[in-house]
């Protein structure tokens, strides 16, 4: 596959190898490679290269021609790794040089599913926490102790190094990667184009125990929709549970049975997103912004911004206010051998 689109945009490279999983290459081909001309010309190029020789099989019985070899990693500003071979299978050490020298000149590195297994493999994640395939936890743990595994959420953040739990969550994280360069307005307009809710926070249950039983006066989902129509209202926790004619003890549970989160953390996550929509969207200060998310004044919005976003709401808008401005510089070593690529 060769890079598209012809824009000016980071660049974003998915790996593959004998046995590639295509779900994952997919969506990371949708996400990153589809046309946008909608995006303006600072949107993401995108490219798939080799990282092993030889016939590369894909899972439904097809075999890939690459048109990049394993070197174009070394000119990538983002580098994906579509799932791996298999949690018992090595990675090799020229990978993983090569993923290491990305990182230390400013790439990100991204996993799904077993992908997380790579990024392991580098180093890179020893001292920090990663998520996988809940199947895949206590395999990668095993193998690297000194990576925190995490098996309950969508995805997870080490610095510059991001792994995503099953193949659909890798989609939450590819919106979210979009989301940080480019503003909530250009994540939403991806996960329209996919028909996908425009955002799953990383924390969010991979999975629910047991499903949420539906119930015709005391389910949550009513309550859930009303929330987000009134972000600025007050919610104690007394109001959600009346509303949903439950116990506060039982309300509780199901409310983190249905979310994966407290109604504290997901009312105040809400919060936080709408208001990045309209700190993106400029036409609001943030005092009013504050009042109408429901976080009162600045400073509470300011506090919960830097306690979960680490800036500023000032920094955010200036940051995500406009496409082109949300890309940052990212350094390309000289030695790339893939020049015209870097170049534009």
């Amino acid at each position: 596959m060769k890079i598209v689109p012809n824009t000016t945009g980071p660049l974003a490279v998915a790996l593959l190898y004998d046995g590639l999983c295509t779900f994952e290459f997919g969506i990371v081909a949708e996400v990153f490679g589809l046309p946008r001309p909608e995006m303006g010309e600072a949107w993401y190029r995108f490219a798939s290269c080799a990282v092993e020789g030889g016939p590369l099989r894909a899972h439904g019985g097809f075999t890939l021609t690459p048109d990049h070899g394993i070197e174009l990693i070394d000119c990538a500003d983002i580098i994906v790794v579509p799932g791996w071979k298999g949690s018992d299978e090595a990675v090799p050490e020229d990978l993983c040089h090569r993923l290491r020298e990305a990182h230390e000149r400013g790439a990100r590195l991204v996993s799904i599913c077993s992908g997380a297994f790579v990024l392991a493999a580098t180093g890179l994640l020893d001292g920090g926490t990663a998520t996988t395939h809940w199947r895949y936890a206590k395999a990668l743990r095993d193998a690297h102790p000194k990576v925190a595994v995490d098996r309950s959420s969508l995805y997870r953040s080490y610095g510059r190094v991001f792994t995503s739990a099953g193949s659909a969550a890798g989609l939450d994280l590819l919106i979210e990667i979009v989301r940080q360069d480019y503003g909530p307005e250009a994540a939403n307009s991806v996960a329209r184009r996919l028909v996908m809710p425009a955002h799953r926070t990383g924390g969010q249950a991979q999975f629910l125990e047991r499903p949420v039983p539906v119930r015709r006066h005391n389910e949550v989902a009513p309550l859930i929709d009303r929330m987000r129509a009134e972000l600025g209202a007050p919610w104690p926790l007394t109001r959600m549970a009346e509303a949903c004619r439950m116990s506060l003890r039982t309300f509780m549970r199901r409310f983190n049975e249905a979310t994966g989160a407290p109604p504290g953390e997901w009312l105040a996550a809400e919060r936080i997103e709408e208001a990045k929509r309209l700190l993106a969207a400029g036409r609001l200060s943030v005092d009013e912004i504050a009042v109408f998310v429901g976080l009162g004044g600045a400073d509470t919005l300011r506090h919960h911004f830097r306690k979960r976003i680490g800036i500023s709401p000032g920094e955010f808008r200036t940051r995500f206010s406009r496409p082109e401005s949300a890309r940052g510089d990212v350094s390309v070593p000289s030695a790339c051998e893939h020049p015209a690529l870097c170049s534009q």
